[in-house]
């Protein structure tokens, strides 16, 4: 079963990939005005932190715009093309080395992608500023449960590699909600590590799986937007090619770190990502306060 899915995810990869290339050959004269030594610096660090579960988006963004490498309008589509590649490969390694039971695995997955597919059309609707304040109040608690488990308060996360009954069917429909909610602009890496802690999974367990779910969903999108030429292609090469080694570097750090290191990593990640979406959301609040005020 895991085969299978691997393979589908390689042919997407494939298809991906080829339209790329074919698009960046047929505009080799119409490259950006920007920085390769910049934008590969980016790709490499973005990445790196994208394979620790950090996510590669926000900071992506950050740096471009700091180092004025791409046009704020090309940016989503810039993002979706260049991590499309390094994502579905952090998804091969860690699916193949770290062990998760396939229906778990599978499910997850897949109701992640069928989450994203029905959010594209309905969550996406939804107000932005209200979704950053609930998960980042949701992501809040989370942390403040791991810490007391982590001091004797509370049950811990466990060493489970796969769920069954109730638990199994908790996991698919928060998947699938989170994976609705990545069409809102909402990260689906943080929430799903608090809900594979949450649930008495092993916190590596949360990487094959999160991994999985994303790189199924970011090629599809990624072909659109090259077929729309909505990227700045300099960009999506350096992100597919140097941003690579960042995540050799970063897997290889993360399967060999010991259960009780990996723990206070995600708890460090689901923290970071609990501020920042309530700063995006106090953030656009304000900006509608003031288009009001005018």
């Amino acid at each position: 079963m895991v085969s299978v899915l691997l393979t589908i995810l390689a042919i997407l990869g494939l298809i991906s990939s080829f339209m790329l290339a074919k698009d960046v050959i047929k505009n080799k004269d119409k490259f950006e005005e920007n920085s390769w030594f910049k934008l590969g610096i980016i790709g490499f660090v973005t990445n790196f932190f994208d394979a620790l579960g950090i996510g590669s988006f926000a900071t992506a963004t950050a740096l471009l715009k700091i180092f004025n490498q791409s046009e704020d309008r090309v940016i989503p589509g810039t993002l979706n093309v260049g991590f499309a590649l390094p994502v579905i490969i952090e998804a091969f390694i860690f699916i193949k080395s770290i062990e998760v039971e396939p229906i778990t695995l599978i499910l997850m997955i897949l109701f992640a992608t069928i989450g994203a597919w029905v959010g594209a059309g309905i969550v996406s609707k939804f107000p932005e500023g209200k979704v950053q304040k609930v998960m980042g109040i949701a992501l809040l608690i989370t942390v403040l449960i791991m810490i007391a488990g982590k001091i004797g308060l509370m049950p811990s996360g466990g060493t489970s590699i796969g769920l069954s009954g109730g638990k199994l069917i908790i996991a698919v429909i928060a998947n699938f909600i989170l994976g609705a909610l990545m069409t809102a602009g909402i990260g689906l890496y943080a929430p799903c590590m608090a809900l594979v802690y949450a649930l008495g999974m092993s916190p590596k367990v949360a990487f094959p799986i999160m991994f999985g779910s994303s790189a199924f969903l970011m090629p599809v999108a990624s072909i659109r937007f090259i077929k729309e030429g909505a990227y700045n292609r300099k960009a999506a090469v350096a992100f597919s090619t140097i941003g690579i080694l960042g995540i050799i570097i970063a897997t290889k750090l993360v399967k060999d770190m010991p259960i009780e290191m990996l723990t206070w990593l995600v708890m460090i990640v689901v923290l970071y990502t609990s501020f920042s979406m309530l700063k995006s959301s106090a953030k656009q609040n304000k900006t509608k306060e003031k288009e009001f005020n005018i």
